[in-house]
């Protein structure tokens, strides 16, 4: 199933993301991990692509796996950064091989090593490249993006962001997905301003539960997202006491999630780190408003 006909359904919905194993030697625990995800029986899951696709093959057996054994629809991510063109599309052919119509196509964080590099040789510099690139491989797919409701790292203004992200649309991008965020005001305001530069594409919230205190640096750098005060005294307070911090992220983001649908929002996308407990209890909290 194509995740744009999940979204243009008229139901409330969770979907979660997860990854696959850096090594050979934890597929096996990764595996499990996502199966048990699976059996919660999300609207969909989606898989991530490591950097420079080093973990591309496991990413395409974890999505096969869910998809042909668990019968939840998969969405593969796939990255262009720094790969040639004879590569992704070796990619895209394994993609559909594998009977998986979905892709979220990914331009990927730039490997350290590269970030003084000259590009100008790279086929690929921008996630529209790479939708371009899908929707001329003759594969009937629905592809996925990715916005920043806070604008991209590496945007010079928020207007800036919005235009690249209208030309990431028009090239062929069916849905967008957001980055984490921990103010919903946030979203809404950038949905808005969406909308008003002419950007149409269903807008699935990406949340992210925080269950230790190590995430926050690492969410704060990966898309330097805003804290609000409630949510760093739900930090300060419970950040060293591991299961009671678990109890009040999955808290935290159970109540944006619940905001969210009461504002008209359909479809909210889950990340959940591999981590089947937490997917588990964020389902239990919702099972009567999803129904």
């Amino acid at each position: 199933m194509k995740i744009i006909d999940l979204l243009t359904e008229d139901k409330l919905t969770i979907s979660f993301e997860v990854f696959p194993p850096k090594t050979e030697t934890s597929f096996e625990s990764v595996k499990l991990a996502t199966e048990e995800i699976a059996t919660l029986h999300p609207a969909f899951m989606s898989v991530t692509y490591g950097a420079g696709g080093g973990t591309s093959k496991y990413t395409l057996d974890i999505a096969k796996d869910i998809k042909n054994n668990f019968g939840v629809p998969s969405l593969a991510h796939l990255t262009c950064v720094s790969s040639d063109r004879a590569t992704v599309k070796e990619r895209i052919k394994e993609i559909k091989e594998a009977g998986i119509t979905n892709i979220m196509a990914l331009r990927g964080d730039i490997p350290k090593e590269l970030e003084n590099a000259d590009r100008t040789h790279w086929d690929y510099h921008y996630a529209t490249d790479l939708i371009t690139e899908i929707k001329e491989s003759g594969g009937d797919f629905c592809i996925g993006g990715a916005c920043y409701p806070e604008v991209h790292p590496e945007s010079r203004s928020r207007k800036e962001d919005i235009l690249n992200l209208k030309r990431k649309v028009d090239a062929g991008c069916d849905f967008l997905t957001t980055q984490m965020f921990f103010d919903n005001n946030i979203l809404y305001n950038f949905l808005y301003k969406i909308r008003e530069a002419g950007i149409d594409a269903p807008v699935m919230p990406g949340i992210m539960p925080i269950t230790n205190a190590n995430q926050v640096e690492r969410a704060i750098k990966l898309s330097g997202s805003f804290m609000p005060t409630r949510f760093k005294s739900l930090v300060d307070k419970f950040g060293y006491n591991p299961k009671a911090m678990m109890q009040a992220g999955i808290a935290y983001a159970t109540d944006q999630i619940i905001d969210l649908f009461a504002n008209g929002i359909k479809n909210v996308h889950v990340y959940s780190m591999n981590k089947p407990e937490v997917a588990r209890k964020i389902m239990d909290n919702l099972k009567d408003i999803l129904g």
